[in-house]
């Protein structure tokens, strides 16, 4: 019960979001196209044999019941019932209600690390079923691909896109996903496309990808809409999700350099690479080949 596993939780872009329609039980049926991104959160964990769950790095504002990562480690005890617990540490870096998926990402990390620690062995459809009921972003992370997504996004299709560098960048205010998704302004019938489709960049009429939320959320926050102003003069910028992040794809790492030395001291803008593989993966598959090498 010694063992020690530190991983990353990263964050994913939408590099389009349609909203097709929307079912009885309330649920917007979406088409998106997910792409990670190789900067995130950091999770340590150490397993515990009382059957404790704790969880050392809590967030301002979420109780520590509630927060993902503690409800993801509660799960897969009640699933599985194994009676181990685990001690885990946060290091948090990207912002809460930004789109990017990092309360999901979290969680994901959660189930696949205690499933590895605590030697369940329960498979990756397994974990993403659990992590469902969690967040419907949940197992896009748990699967840890680039991916075409449809219903309420849970329905995952593997895909290969190209990996740009890209600016992130945050105005300083939490977006509430209830709000966008009761806004009147909110498309909500953009006819589906084909998957085919969305990857040579199609949308109706010709326009280039593109997020339904947008609007709505531009509407909700004139801070969000003045960031995206700002950041659409480098290149083609959107919103990610249903958040107030904001991104641009870029050709070079010095391009994202430049730009991030002009952003206004009162946002917050970082610089990633989008990725096909996540490195949860990359980092869990050193971890499995150190163990048998041990």
């Amino acid at each position: 019960m010694n063992a020690r596993l530190s991983l990353p939780a990263p964050a994913k872009l939408n590099r389009m979001l349609h909203i097709v329609g929307r079912r009885a039980d309330g649920y917007h049926e979406l088409q998106t196209l997910f792409q990670i991104l190789d900067r995130g959160d950091t999770l340590h964990f150490v397993p515990r044999e009382d059957g404790a769950i704790q969880l050392r790095s809590a967030m301002a504002g979420v109780d520590h019941e509630a927060n993902l990562i503690v409800r993801a480690a509660r799960l897969l005890q009640h699933a599985s019932g194994t009676s181990l617990g685990a001690d885990i540490h946060l290091e948090k870096r990207l912002p809460l209600g930004g789109g990017l998926g990092g309360g999901s990402s979290d969680a994901a990390t959660t189930l696949l690390a205690l499933d590895r620690l605590w030697s369940l062995s329960l498979g990756l459809p397994r974990l993403a079923e659990l992590g469902l009921s969690l967040g419907a972003d949940v197992p896009v992370f748990v699967y840890g691909r680039s991916a075409w997504a449809e219903g309420i996004g849970e329905r995952l299709t593997p895909v290969t896109l190209e990996t740009p560098w890209f600016v992130v960048l945050h105005p300083g205010e939490e977006i509430s996903t209830p709000a966008v998704f009761g806004h009147p302004e909110l498309t909500r019938n953009t006819p589906p496309i084909s998957m085919a489709r969305a990857l040579r960049g199609e949308a109706e009429q010709g326009r280039a990808w593109r997020n339904d939320c947008e609007a709505a959320v531009k509407r909700l926050s004139p801070k969000v809409a003045q960031a995206l102003d700002w950041l659409s003069a480098f290149g083609p910028a959107m919103l990610t999700g249903t958040g107030s992040c904001l991104f641009c794809p870029l050709t070079s790492e010095q391009q994202a350099d430049r730009i991030l030395r002009r952003v206004d001291s009162h946002w917050h803008a970082f610089k990633a690479r989008g990725c096909n593989t996540s490195p949860l993966h990359d980092a869990l598959d050193i971890h499995d080949k150190m163990s048998l090498m041990s």
